[in-house]
């Protein structure tokens, strides 16, 4: 199976979608403007708030992750795997995060971390963001130009699984040895030292430039845009952080909202398009067991109409034979009879060929043998064969049919089929309309448009079809019916189009709806 659709890669975002994302980018920096007047105001201590947010947001960054690997093990991409390990990787720097961070299960953080422990890992999460982001936009063009087997296990995905746990645990190691060659961001649990967290926000800042540059760049799907809003989101973060001069203050509370918002919409964007995904996949999938069903069908219909037909005939290719060699092998032969029976047998065997070309013929593109005949004539015998189901479900039938009309050469077995499927189709659509005061009524009009062409149009008093709906009634395996399989309208309009002629459908401006049928006359005779 050949890589020709991505999924979250090359689905791109709808009108609707754009709009959303920039309302949301909005709703983000009017809470940064409401926030930053009074940033750097204390607040009550609260332990648990740190705590909970990290589980939060655990949750939410581990969703996203299997989300992505999920994604990644489907369509074998190295760009969403190395996403997925940016998000995985962030979601386990969360654990020490929280053990670590001052006041939340012990005074100074567990894990004999020190005071810019916690600062260090935050710093890491936010840099490994923006990275994940490059690495992911570089492979992604590369993974739309390669030719995967979608399907098979990617080996890198285990990798990034690896390589993840490998680097939260160097980190959180990293953090809580505090090596010389930091800089400090603390001095104390509370009060930063704001050159030293200007100098490493400016430094995560430039890697979410260059991110935010690349994706802006090479944006075509709905991942992309909703990155991009959260890409946003982590802007407002860095812009708080460099302007607040500790912690438990309204711009440090109102940086963890942020932080929350922004890691949410990305996983609420992942749900929803996943499930858009599936949802065509099992789709697609209905139609194609539909499919296999019908052609199960006709498979037993052929199969038994080959074992009937052509049974016949050989049964008595077999009995002729045997009774010619039966004359041949007396004692005194009788030649005379033994001729008449293998004769016979000749006989059967060009009707066992003939039974053999007409079920052929079933699958042969093309009217099949044409006659002439006047389209009101088969009309009228049509209406006849339907007399008793117009007259139980009392629906009225009115016939204006121009007696001038030219005829035509076609199938007229086919021609009659069209018609037996249009006419059931109309009684069908009145039963929703029994007890309304309206008439039923099924009306039948026929006409020459022109020198070459006879026009048939057959109204009812319906519900009619939703405008939605017109341009798929066509469609083979499209239906309205609870019980219908979706293929009558197809095949006549198949039987119409191999005639020459054309069947389409419209909506009656007050109720119900019209076919009308259209078929090549032949010519008149020039006088």
């Amino acid at each position: 199976m050949s890589k020709d659709h991505l999924g979250l890669f090359d689905t791109p975002p709808d009108r609707r979608e754009i709009w959303f994302s920039l309302a949301m980018v909005g709703l983000l920096f009017a809470a940064f403007f409401v926030i930053l007047p009074t940033r750097n105001v204390r607040l009550a201590q609260v332990d648990a708030f740190v705590p909970t947010i990290d589980a939060i947001m655990f949750v939410g960054e581990l969703i996203i992750a299997t989300l992505l690997y999920a994604q990644a093990s489907i369509f074998r991409s190295r760009a969403l795997s190395i996403l997925a390990t940016g998000y995985l990787f962030a979601a386990l720097l969360l654990i020490p995060h929280a053990l670590t961070f001052p006041g939340a299960f012990a005074p100074n953080g567990l894990l004999g971390a020190g005071v810019n422990t916690t600062a260090m890992i935050y710093t890491s999460r936010r840099a490994a963001f923006p990275i994940a982001v490059i690495l992911y936009v570089w492979l992604k063009q590369a993974d739309l130009a390669a030719k995967f087997e979608i399907g098979r296990p990617a080996p890198w995905i285990r990798s990034g699984l690896l390589a993840a746990f490998a680097l939260a645990a160097v980190v959180t190691m990293l953090a809580v040895a505090e090596p010389a060659f930091l800089p400090p961001m603390f001095l104390n649990h509370s009060d930063l030292i704001v050159a030293n967290a200007i100098a490493y926000q400016s430094a995560v800042s430039v890697l979410f430039f260059v991110a935010t540059i690349m994706l802006f760049r090479k944006r075509n799907s709905v991942l992309d845009l909703w990155l991009l809003v959260s890409f946003a989101g982590w802007l407002i973060q860095a812009l708080l952080i460099l302007t607040l001069q500790g912690r438990f203050t309204v711009g440090w509370y109102g940086l963890f909202g942020v932080m929350l918002f922004s890691h949410l919409v990305v996983l609420l964007a992942l749900i929803a398009e996943s499930n858009r995904l599936y949802a065509r996949l099992a789709v697609s999938t209905a139609a194609r067991n539909r499919e296999r069903e019908a052609r199960l069908m006709s498979m037993d219909a052929v199969a038994a109409a080959i074992s009937h037909e052509v049974g016949q005939p050989l049964s008595a290719i077999v009995v002729n034979a045997m009774s010619g060699l039966s004359w041949l092998d007396r004692t005194r032969p009788n030649r005379a009879k033994a001729i008449s029976s293998l004769r016979d047998t000749i006989e059967a065997a060009g009707r066992t060929f003939e039974v053999i070309k007409s079920v052929r013929a079933m699958f042969v593109k093309g009217p099949g043998a044409a006659t002439e005949f006047r389209l009101n004539d088969l009309v009228r015998q049509t209406t006849v064969l339907l007399d008793r189901d117009l007259a139980g479900r009392k629906i009225g039938l009115r016939l204006a049919l121009d007696e001038a009309l030219p005829p035509i050469t076609a199938n007229r077995v086919q021609i009659q089929r069209v018609l037996i499927n249009l006419l059931t189709n109309a009684l069908e659509s009145m039963e929703a309309t029994r007890g309304r005061p309206r008439p039923r009524q099924i009306a039948i009009r026929s006409l020459s448009p022109d020198d070459k062409n006879v026009l048939l149009e057959i109204s009812d008093s319906g519900d009619g079809i939703a405008p939605e709906m017109m341009s798929h009634i066509f469609e083979a395996f499209f239906t309205t019916k609870s019980a219908g399989t979706g293929l009558g309208l197809s095949l006549c309009r198949t039987i119409v189009e191999e005639h020459g002629g054309r069947l389409w459908a419209s909506s009656d401006e007050e109720y119900g709806a019209t076919f009308h049928l259209q078929l090549p006359s032949i010519p008149a005779p020039a006088k």
